[in-house]
């Protein structure tokens, strides 16, 4: 492109295109994101800045004429394919200014298909941590071992190198890495921003110092001063804050970081019992939250959230958008619709807080402690104006990014992640159980509870059986593709086991290729004890891979489940539903106190299912079964379930099984194999 041609380039943008593009920071040593809508976008972003670089996160359109001062550029991964027609923009001659490039995903095939390669569906889709061959004499892996654990999420992979690259990295038949024979271009089809690759902040560190020459001049401001000046700024010398405080660390973090902006005096501090609290959460709450120094308003609320409705939006046949008011939260299956009432109420809850406390509406600001990855996974365009839906969270429902856009909601982690949250509040004196608690989402229990009126049973169940079948069967696998240490993992499960494998009628929510999915779940099981744990973590990488329409998988403990379940127990949000699940976390987080393993795992949601196994046939479906799903994460934005008998013990374990066993109205208990990817730490 000629300097005239550029220049046209740049004319050619809208005004609002201009205002988002690049500016060149004080720094000389800043790397330019590309954002091409990565889920995990922004954690590039604070894996560069933990290395001392400066980082600006850019729209992939920005013109190259105003890229040409940064140190380097990484284009990020994204949910689109390159072939789309209808495919992200970018300039070209991004290429052309001589500055190293990293592209991560969607970004190395850009770069394939830039240089003249060919990129399309192999047939095999990657959705987890897997191990792959790398290039050890490539600059950007110098220092690491030849094999290498990373996190792959892709559908499209690189069909035809282009002539003028290398592959510098294999995930048996597929490019994982690749590199410019002469130019500091560099590609990878994995994630080094997740924690699921082991070495990607040496990744990072080689391309940054050993690539691109930088040096870490930059250091990193505080940001619990630039939190509190935010609130000062936004909120200004006199108006009131209203907080809504869970009792979980990110809500009681928000909270003290206003006291210490504003002085308690300002912030009123809402604690919303919404009906899917925990046994005695809101007791436990008020208490933690009363140490430091903040007391809570509790307002009870869960007959309010049970009949609740909302307006929800829908584009109709005339592709228009339209409004029209839902069921009420107690009839509702949908997990999108059920997150967006549940959201909406908290808003409607605090209003009428307000109107009881003869507060000004309009002079009130709401807080929230909504973090990065909320935003990230609800699409939100304050992270990124690309990147896709994978769930409806409720600090980021339309009617709260109404508010947002007057100006009325404070958020100051919105930049941050949840580990970066609690060093926040460590710093800020909150005391250690409540900084460290593990993590339970806003709707509580309601998103906890798989609700159906019917079996999920499309065109694909029985075809998907059949492949699932042939997965625990060794003598089908000639027409499966597999690497041999796969089937070598395969066949030792299925050495001296017959392991079953079946399709749940129901489904639950995913992230496959940057992407939400609602996919199937898998169910394992057989006779006698489990095989061997790891093993089993391993098959449950390998079934998405070939089972595209499955993003989870499962144990199922007891004897083996051998034919097709295809009813499910019709569930909803009902009271006596709730009260069996509230039952069965009490008992299983009971375990994990008794036993000191709560800092064995992040998080570990229990879930209900709506499946009634071991049942005859003139037997009504009418039971229900729990899921333990375990995690284990630093970021929250992925993560792998605990392997029993290495991070969990198998004496917790145990106990748990037998002790949620004995709920009235269970059938089964299940233990949870899957990543994330391609599983998303909650079922909804």
């Amino acid at each position: 492109m000629c300097d005239e041609d550029k220049k046209g380039w740049k004319r050619r943008r809208s005004e609002d295109e201009d205002i988002r593009a690049a500016k060149k920071p004080a720094s000389d040593e800043c790397v330019a994101i590309l954002d091409a809508g990565a889920q995990y976008g922004k954690i590039i972003d604070r894996r560069i800045r933990e290395l001392l670089v400066r980082t600006v996160l850019l729209p992939l359109d920005t013109p190259a004429t105003q890229l040409s001062d940064y140190r380097a550029l990484i284009i990020s991964g994204g949910p689109n394919s390159v072939n789309d027609s209808d495919a992200l923009n970018h300039d070209p001659d991004i290429f052309g200014l001589g500055l190293p490039v990293l592209g991560i995903c969607y970004g190395m095939q850009l770069i394939n298909n830039h240089y003249g390669g060919r990129v399309g569906v192999s047939g095999l889709r990657e959705d987890g941590q897997f191990t792959i061959s790398i290039d050890q004499d490539c600059k950007l892996f110098s220092g690491l071992e030849a094999s290498q654990e990373v996190l792959l999420t892709h559908g499209d992979s690189v069909l035809q190198l282009a002539p003028s690259l290398q592959s510098v990295g294999q995930s048996g038949p597929l490019v994982a890495a690749l590199k410019h024979q002469e130019l500091p271009v560099y590609g990878l089809q994995f994630h080094p921003e997740a924690d699921l690759t082991i070495n990607g902040l040496k990744i990072f560190t080689n391309f940054l110092y050993n690539v691109a020459g930088c040096t870490g001049s930059s250091t990193l401001e505080s940001r619990e001063v630039k939190c509190m000046e935010y609130i000062r700024n936004m909120v200004g010398t006199t108006a009131p804050v209203l907080s809504l405080v869970s009792g979980g660390v990110d809500s009681a973090v928000c909270t003290a970081l206003l006291n210490a902006a504003l002085g308690p005096d300002r912030v009123i501090a809402v604690h919303i019992d919404n009906g899917f609290l925990r046994r005695q959460e809101s007791v436990q709450v008020k208490s933690s939250l009363e140490t430091v120094g903040i007391r809570p308003m509790v307002i009870r609320a869960s007959a309010r959230f049970l009949s609740a409705q909302t307006n929800l939006a829908y584009t109709g046949e005339d592709g228009l958008l339209s409004q029209h008011s839902s069921l009420p939260l107690h009839s509702v299956t949908s997990p999108e619709e059920k997150r967006t009432i549940i959201g909406d109420t908290f808003i409607k809850v605090t209003d009428s807080v307000v109107q009881d406390l003869h507060l000004n509406p309009d002079l009130i600001f709401l807080a929230q402690g909504t973090l990065r990855p909320d935003l990230i996974e609800s699409a939100s365009s304050v992270v990124s104006s690309n990147a896709q839906l994978i769930k409806t969270h409720h600090n980021d429902t339309p009617l709260v990014r109404q508010l947002r856009q007057s100006g009325r909601v404070v958020e100051p982690l919105a930049d941050f992640h949840k580990d970066e949250v609690r060093r926040l509040g460590e710093s800020l004196g909150l005391p250690k159980h409540l900084v460290h608690r593990h993590p339970f989402p806003g709707p509580g229990l309601a998103i906890r509870v798989l609700c159906q009126k019917e079996a999920y049973l499309r065109d694909d169940f029985v075809s998907t059986n059949s492949i699932l079948s042939s997965l625990v069967n060794p003598d089908q696998w000639s027409g499966v593709q597999l690497r041999e240490s796969e089937r070598e993992v395969l066949s030792s499960l299925t050495r001296g086991h017959s392991l079953y494998a079946t399709l749940l009628p129901i489904y639950s929510v995913g992230v496959q290729g940057d992407c939400r999915t609602y996919n199937y779940v898998a169910a394992l099981s057989c006779e006698g004890p489990p095989p061997d744990w790891q093993h089993l973590m391993i098959l449950a990488k390998i079934i998405p891979k070939i089972c595209h329409n499955v993003n989870r998988i499962v144990w199922v403990f007891g004897d083996p489940v051998r034919g097709p379940v295809e009813e499910v127990t019709p569930t909803h949000l009902r009271a006596t539903v709730l009260a069996t699940l509230r039952q069965a976390d009490h008992l299983a987080h009971q375990i994990l106190v008794k036993h000191n393993a709560v800092g064995c795992v992040s998080q570990m949601p229990i879930v209900l299912i709506p499946i009634h196994f071991d049942r005859d046939e003139s037997t009504p479906s009418c039971q229900r079964s729990i899921v333990i799903r375990t995690f284990i994460t630093s970021d929250f934005m992925t993560g792998v379930p605990a392997v029993p008998g290495i991070q969990l013990p198998l004496n917790v374990l145990s106990e748990m099984v037998t002790s949620l066993q004995t709920v009235s109205g269970i059938s089964r208990v299940l233990y949870d194999l899957t990543p994330k990817p391609p599983g998303t730490t909650e079922w909804e």
